[in-house]
């Protein structure tokens, strides 16, 4: 068993919070340790996490790679993670509790094994230096806390401890999809360090001991996690392999240029058609990659969209060891690709040419807009994620490396903005939109806010931290602000539930007349209820991330004030998963402030669902004038009165954070399992 935790400490970090203009970056202020990844856990807080590395906060007589940022005041706390989460994935829970899987084994100073060896010697169990813990077993669980919460108490904290909660098999890199009853699926991996999951010559992927090709659940389940053969078909670049839950059950995979539909309770395959044009774009290639916006207009068909990435050849990838040519000179690809997994009309699934990003990036990251539009921000021009200090086949010597230890260059610090329901040809756009001079390398990360804006944070192409080399440990937060900040007035809506169901009785939402400017019919056409979930973050990539429109109709009232009546959530809840969203309302494209929701019940399990919900006829305000100051008539249907849409509630059998109030604690839920 682990040595007692501690509680986490509080750190001085720098908070300037200023004037918000669209299109621009503001100060973020500090955020102690490097934010490889990140999440959102209420309207208050954002969690960061790092890898083990030598970083100036201290918590607990060791450097800290984990912190709490605080969204109001821009001001962070660390907090105290025992195992290396380095290059962790992770995912939501239905209760709103977040957990990560894996990581690498302890480190260091300098990023070498830790002074505790593991059986072998391939990595390490412990290090006295910076006292982390072997993580690539481990299952970290924290549920976020709050304004006036005790943040030094272990309810706060996060529960990281392998000796009682850890999966069955090593992984780092892994991916985290959640399923409709909320369990988590964690797919391959790699067991060790390197750059990528395969030797060269590459011989039988099968026995391959630096890689992971099986799947396994979370929580825990009874049987032994099972081998995923997509994994050994794209032996070497299936990291952080991209997926997506769909309609159906199954689940969207891709990784190299293969994607799947996969039946993973019968581990089945259906292969789909090899990415177009050679560009790899799961990790170290990393483009762009997100589900687009679930509508009623698409009756909630997912469409998966991928800019961005890398066309090298294969060869260039190399081994474990290091990449086979001088990536930081080879240009990323801006080539985009979408692709609808399930066609409603029956149609065989194909990649569609969509408009070219205006540049190549690698290590692009989408973040789905409150308005439906799409934001890519961070990355670069050349190479790929990743790092190395063992040189290339050119550089031998990692010293004479141009970049340092970065394989990647030229940061793009300029954001663009696609709009998915532009005329092909006109969906890219970055006109009005400022640069940044902060590098967001690999180990960058972007989150959406409550407000709307946009989180910016890492950056880190280095073994141990680096602040002085030309991309270097970056702990410097950015606030973007999308265009729609140039808005004088933003919805204030009033009465949004605290949870959503699948199916079910609509509910209503009230916007007041000072929440618009014109015409408050034209209003009321012209607004939307969307939920969206920023996931968890890390490596260009945001684990969980989905927007979905709920259906809605409306009613103007005589004072001018509309009052919105709302569908539930799809009555399938595979199409958003059960757990944390926040639920926005747009006016004429402008976002209101976020409302923290849960989606289902807040159980694991099979999730209560109910017809989908059935809508009133919008009403609309004779005595409202439109533009042209001719009436509008009353009891008119708008086409937002289309027959409903729904939501029922999910089941979650395992609100573990809860519990975690001691090590004593966690073990009897794990026993109630």
């Amino acid at each position: 068993m682990l040595p007692p935790r501690s509680f986490f400490v509080l750190s001085a970090a720098t908070s300037s919070v200023l004037a918000a203009t669209a299109g621009s970056f503001a100060d973020g202020g500090n955020t102690l340790v490097s934010a490889m990844m990140m999440l959102v856990g209420n309207e208050k807080k954002v969690y960061i996490l790092d890898k083990a590395e030598g970083n100036a906060a201290q918590v607990n007589g060791h450097p800290a790679w984990g912190s709490v940022w605080d969204i109001d005041t821009h001001q962070s706390l660390v907090m105290d993670v025992r195992t290396n989460t380095f290059c962790s994935s992770g995912m939501h829970l239905p209760n709103g509790s977040y957990v990560t899987f894996g990581g690498n084994g302890a480190v260091g100073r300098g990023g070498g094994l830790g002074s505790q060896l593991n059986p072998g010697g391939f990595s390490a169990a412990w290090d006295s230096q910076y006292q982390d813990f072997d993580g690539t077993r481990a299952i970290r669980v924290l549920n976020p806390c709050n304004d006036g919460d005790d943040f030094t108490s272990s309810k706060c904290e996060w529960f990281d401890d392998p000796t009682v909660l850890a999966m069955q098999k090593s992984r780092w890199y892994s991916a985290a999809e959640p399923t409709g009853t909320g369990e988590v699926v964690i797919i391959g991996g790699f067991v060790n360090g390197g750059y990528v999951n395969r030797n060269y010559p590459v011989g039988d992927p099968s026995k391959n001991l630096g890689a992971e090709y099986t799947y396994e659940y979370y929580p825990p389940r009874s049987d032994p996690a099972q081998t995923f053969n997509f994994l050994l078909a794209t032996s070497g670049l299936n990291a952080y392999a991209h997926t997506f839950m769909m309609p159906s059950g199954k689940m969207f995979v891709q990784a190299n240029l293969s994607t799947v539909l996969w039946d993973f309770e019968n581990n089945q395959e259906t292969p789909l058609p090899d990415m177009p044009n050679g560009v790899a774009r799961v990790y170290p290639a990393s483009g762009a990659v997100a589900m687009l916006p679930l509508t009623p207009a698409n009756n909630y068909t997912p469409t998966i969209l991928f800019c961005g990435g890398q066309a090298m050849p294969e060869f260039d990838y190399g081994d474990y060891r290091f990449p086979f040519a001088n990536t930081w000179d080879i240009p990323a690809s801006n080539d985009c690709q979408r692709i609808t997994p399930e066609p409603q009309d029956g149609s065989t699934p194909a990649y569609v040419q969509d408009d070219n990003m205006l540049e190549g990036r690698t290590m692009g990251q989408f973040i789905i807009l409150p308005d439906g539009t799409l934001l890519v921000v961070n990355g670069g021009l050349n190479g790929t994620a990743g790092y190395t200090n063992n040189g290339t086949l050119t550089f031998t010597d990692q010293a004479e490396m141009p970049f340092w230890q970065s394989l990647a260059s030229g940061p793009v610090g300029t954001p663009a903005i696609y709009n998915p329901n532009a005329p092909a040809g006109s969906r890219w756009s970055n006109a009005g939109l400022s640069s940044s001079s902060i590098a967001r390398l690999y180990h960058s990360s972007a989150i959406l806010l409550p407000d709307a804006s946009v989180l910016i944070a890492g950056s880190n192409p280095n073994l141990d931290v680096n602040t002085s080399t030309i991309f270097p440990t970056e702990y410097r937060a950015e606030i973007f602000y999308p265009p729609y900040f140039s808005a004088s007035t933003r919805p204030v809506p009033s009465g949004v539930p605290n949870t959503l169901s699948y199916g079910g009785n609509p509910f209503d939402i009230t916007i007041p007349a000072s929440s618009y400017t014109g015409d408050a019919n034209d209003a009321a056409d012209n607004t939307t209820v969307v939920i969206t979930r920023g996931g968890f973050t890390t490596h260009a990539m945001n684990m969980g991330q989905r927007y979905l429109q709920l259906n809605n109709t409306y009613t103007v009232n005589s004072d001018g004030s509309i009052t919105l009546h709302v569908a539930q959530v799809p009555p399938n809840p595979n199409i958003f998963q059960p757990g944390p969203a926040f639920l926005f309302v747009n006016i004429h494209g402008i976002p209101s402030n976020g409302t923290y929701v849960i989606v289902g019940n807040g159980k694991i399990g099979q999730q209560p669902t109910a017809p989908a919900t059935v809508l009133p006829a919008s009403i609309r305000n004779s005595v409202t004038s439109d533009s042209n100051n001719s009436s509008s008539g009353s009891n008119r249907s708008g086409n937002k009165n289309a027959a409903a849409t729904s939501v029922a509630d999910f089941g979650l059998l395992f609100t573990f954070i809860a519990g975690v109030l001691s090590l004593a604690g966690a073990v009897d839920i794990m026993a109630g399992l």
